[in-house]
């Protein structure tokens, strides 16, 4: 089944989900399924309370919804609509578009960050490894090769392996 994106075009989405505790309640949706407040809450230590409120912000905003299929009782579960988010360069030059891109940028770079640490503590992980390209790409030619690179992982994305990994792709420029 193919990646479904979900396109942030506007400051109000941005700031909906630039918010720490959402994006970590977003990216547990999306990793580990369909969950409740209070299963969620557990898992990222707040209350079922706070974690109420920021669901249904996201829900709010399109990013997460009930997941009715799985519902018993008054139980109530929730699921990300979507699997990936997609912010273009474009919203910094909203205003508070900068502010929120950079809170959402930094999030993601303590994921990064906490992702490398683990990698470090155990660099004889099975399947886990490193490796860094020096290319002189137009801007055309970099957005040809990112799509290539998608397409490629969109073919592994639904297997159902022994090792949970995460994927960095990045694209930075030289310094």
């Amino acid at each position: 089944m193919p990646t479904t994106r979900f396109v942030v075009e506007d400051v109000d989405t941005l700031k909906a989900i630039s918010h720490p505790l959402r994006l970590r309640l977003l990216g547990l949706l999306r990793s580990d399924g369909p969950a409740t407040a209070s299963e969620l809450a557990r898992a990222v230590g707040e209350s079922s309370g706070s974690t109420s409120y920021h669901l249904r912000q996201l829900a709010r905003y399109g990013f997460v919804a009930d997941e009715l299929e799985r519902r018993t009782g008054r139980e109530r579960r929730w699921r990300a609509v979507h699997d990936m988010t997609v912010l273009p360069d474009s919203l910094s030059a909203l205003p508070g578009g900068r502010a929120a891109l950079d809170r959402v940028r930094e999030r993601q770079l303590q994921l990064l960050r906490d992702g490398l640490e683990a990698w470090h503590e155990d660099p004889g992980a099975p399947g886990l490894g490193h490796s860094d390209y020096l290319l002189s790409l137009d801007p055309e030619d970099l957005r040809e090769l990112q799509d290539e690179i998608s397409a490629l992982i969109e073919r592994y994305r639904d297997r159902d392996g022994s090792q949970a990994v995460t994927m960095h792709v990045l694209s930075l420029p030289r310094t």
